[in-house]
């Protein structure tokens, strides 16, 4: 290998496999253990909020291929937390006594087939008392229908229980200019590829082996371990993951129990969920209702900023519980400059299926407040939105800045970031023919929407990851994660980090991952951790490694340590100025090996603390005012996040972040009636975007180093879900801001476009 591959456009790994054989996923495992499995079904509840009267599985159990047919009351399940860090709340992996959401898993079917299962479940009769449904969160704060009676209330945690201030007197005294506005960040779901899947066996030893679907094996191996005791000691493998975008961290109780059932009935057992399962009973994103005031003089200098949340955490509080505060209160101010701040949020339970962590997980809610609030004083002073934002963004700097939150932003150029985007879109060209239009009279609108955003990666526990480099005698070499890759190219960038140290070409280097047997300490995949802190480990224990070898081969050729050099073109070691002796990678192994100390190093790397990732983008909408059809024509982004290992999987990670982040904008919403029944259960009701509706996404390089890891590396994968989102929105509002449009909801669906046109023209 010559000059470094790093920052280069290598092609992934991982692709020839996905591109022809295909990925292994846990539907397709064969591994013996799981010969003969039985398979599972759920029956899953049919209202939203109801009393369980009783459940008759007495046809059921008489169904073909019936093992068994169960209950919370035939396995004696006792209720648990729903989430640590809310106690309050509990719930049987099966429900007893109440359901509170459509799809809550009531009953459990084990058939010798699976499509038996899907025919037994339905004669499952289970008799309701039906309850009111709580779907709207005000009604909900309300608290005149309760989900758990016992506790008094529909609150599940607030910000003033942590100290956080509300409603702080004169905080917009002095402002010439005060705007309010509640906008609701609507609830979305992750959908991945690859619906949930598990299987689980216990060998003849009593071991639990599991396979599961996930972001996080360790996690889950820790969950199964706390359940089932430590002398089960569990394996988990999570093979290859068809998408995850948060919904996968952790485990679902639907998993948990298969560990259980399995051991009662003596059979090993396999479950993979149905598309509309995974609509009704995935963990979904979003869903956080706020109230925005921002202040400032006429001159466009903000000078107070009011954000009071309302997060929906669905029937049973989970991660998506706390996010309100977590994230989106500590990312409130984003890039601006803004001297009084206040951000309270309160979290509510609903009749509706639990909020989790979705990609970019409290962030991308925090932008689309602080971005919104932003365009909406812009058209109260009647002054540019751009020239609004760069009137208060944070000067450039290298060294901590902390914000009014508390967050202590690593480094940023905002300014930079939002003069590169704007350059490359054309923006003055943009504003002429969107005046050109407005004067024809044109009934197809061009908008033109900015968004500047800074975000948070690497701030969730774990901050540390564990990285294992072995060199074999063949002179390959072997990496250990404990990251999960879910799509990332988590293989092809932790090749070249260790590439880059060895001299080893990429296609004889090995990454292994998703084993808790081969890799029993690990943080998965989530908050965008990744490369700051897996790959970091990765490229200190390659060093390390290279060291050791180093150390060796000074041995072997009778040298200094200090003589010897590593020759990466030659992937050899040798003492400088004589090349012709040297010894190679795989010379250097056996040598170790046979000396019984083998070049076999695991390393850990803990993160002083949390990086920003940064950037700007514009997006082009072009609405058709006789219809209130949007189409999004250009997308320009320009992501900051810090040195860039791979152009190619930097990119992909963006293009797939802002597909994302303008479905939510144009099209996605998860929807339920009054009576908390889901009208978006499967994907011919819940609209998702393919390529023929998206542009081809323009991105603009910027890096600015991170002084927290000696890679300069921030998080990319959720970045472009953040920045595109408010951006989108802004677009639309934009095309139309000369009819006297102010706002308009997300998704900005043709109906709802129409609408505020009609509204605005009365």
């Amino acid at each position: 290998m010559t000059g470094s591959i790093l920052g280069n456009r290598v092609l992934r790994k991982e692709d020839p496999k996905f591109l022809t054989v295909g990925g292994t996923y846990v539907y397709d495992v064969d591994d013996p253990l799981l010969e003969g499995a039985l398979h599972v079904t759920y029956v899953r509840s049919s209202v939203a909020h109801a009393r369980i009267v009783s459940i008759d599985t007495d046809e059921a159990k008489q169904a073909p291929g019936v093992v068994a047919v169960l209950t919370a009351a035939d396995l004696g399940l006792a209720p648990q937390p729903t989430f640590p860090m809310i106690p309050t709340h509990t719930r049987t992996a099966l429900a007893s006594g109440k359901v509170r959401y459509v799809g809550e898993p009531i009953a459990v079917v084990v058939t010798e087939e699976a499509h038996q299962g899907e025919d037994a479940a339905e004669l499952v009769v289970v008799d309701y008392d039906p309850l009111p449904a709580v779907i709207d969160l005000e009604a909900s704060l309300a608290g005149e229908t309760l989900l758990y009676e016992e506790l008094g209330t529909n609150v599940c945690f607030d910000t003033a229980m942590v100290g956080v201030p509300q409603d702080v007197e004169g905080l917009f005294d002095g402002c010439d200019v005060v705007v309010s506005k509640t906008v609701m960040n609507q609830r979305v779901a992750a959908c991945p590829l690859e619906v949930r899947s598990a299987a689980a066996a216990w060998s003849a030893d009593g071991r639990l082996h599991h396979w599961a679907s996930t972001q996080s094996p360790q996690t889950v191996r820790d969950i199964l371990q706390m359940v089932y005791g430590e002398a089960s000691k569990p394996r988990v493998v999570s093979p290859d993951v068809g998408g995850g975008f948060g919904a996968k961290i952790g485990a679902y109780t639907e998993e948990i129990m298969l560990g259980g059932l399995a051991l009662a009935l003596g059979r090993p057992l396999r479950w993979t969920e149905t598309r509309s399962e995974n609509m009704v009973a995935l963990g979904q994103g979003r869903a956080q209702l706020q109230r925005i005031t921002i202040g400032g003089s006429r001159d466009g200098k903000v000078q107070a900023y009011r954000l009071t949340l309302v997060q929906d955490a669905g029937a049973y509080p989970a991660v998506g519980a706390i996010l309100a505060w977590f994230m989106t209160r500590q990312m409130a101010t984003g890039v601006y400059d803004i001297e009084k701040v206040e951000c309270s949020a309160k979290s509510v339970v609903t009749n509706t299926t639990p909020v989790v962590a979705y990609r970019g997980a409290g962030r991308p809610e925090a932008t689309a407040a602080i971005e919104r609030a932003m365009d909406l004083f812009a058209a109260e002073i009647g002054m540019d939105p751009v020239e609004v934002r760069r009137k208060n963004l944070l000067p450039k700097f290298d060294t901590t800045h902390v914000t009014p939150m508390g967050a202590s932003y690593d480094c940023g150029d905002y300014e930079r970031a939002l003069d590169l985007v704007l350059e490359r879109a054309g923006y003055a060209e943009l504003r002429a023919d969107q005046a050109r239009r407005r004067a024809a009279g044109d009934a197809v609108q061009l908008g033109i929407g900015v968004s500047t955003y800074v975000e948070i990666t690497g701030g969730a526990p774990p901050q540390h990851e564990v990285a294992r480099v072995i060199i074999h005698d063949d002179g390959t070499a072997e990496v250990h994660t404990g990251t999960s890759p879910h799509g990332q190219g988590h293989v092809t960038a932790w090749a070249m980090l260790t590439a880059e140290q060895t001299g080893i070409d990429i296609d004889k280097i090995i990454v292994r991952h998703g084993d808790t047997d081969l890799i029993p300490v690990g943080g998965g995949t989530m908050g965008s951790r990744s490369l700051q802190q897996g790959g970091v480990a990765v490229h200190e224990t390659a060093e390390q490694v290279v060291e050791k070898a180093r150390q060796l081969a000074a041995k072997l050729l009778e040298a200094d340590a200090a003589d010897v050099v590593l020759d990466k073109a030659a992937s050899a070691f040798h003492v400088a100025g004589t090349p012709a002796v040297a010894k190679s990678w795989g010379e250097l192994a056996a040598a170790a090996r046979a000396e019984g100390d083998p070049l076999d190093i695991e390393h850990t790397f803990t993160a002083p603390g949390a990086t920003f990732p940064f950037g700007a983008h514009v997006a082009v909408v072009e609405v058709d005012t006789e219809t209130g059809q949007v189409r999004l024509v250009r997308h320009v982004a320009c992501d900051d996040a810090g040195r860039v290992l791979n152009p190619m999987l930097l990119e992909g990670q963006i293009h797939g972040g802002i597909a994302q982040g303008a479905a939510q904008a144009l099209l996605e919403e998860v929807r339920y009636d009054d009576d908390g029944n889901p009208v978006t259960s499967n994907l011919a009701d819940y609209a998702f975007p393919s390529a023929a509706e998206l542009p081809s996404f323009e991105v603009v390089h910027m890096e600015t180093p991170s002084p927290l890891n000696p890679l300069g590396a921030k998080g990319i994968g959720e970045s472009g879900t953040i920045g595109s989102t408010p951006a989108v929105q802004s677009a639309v509002v934009d095309a139309l801001a000369h009819l006297g449009v102010r706002h308009i909801e997300m998704p900005a669906t043709p109906e709802k476009v129409w609408r505020a046109i009609a509204d605005a023209t009365a």
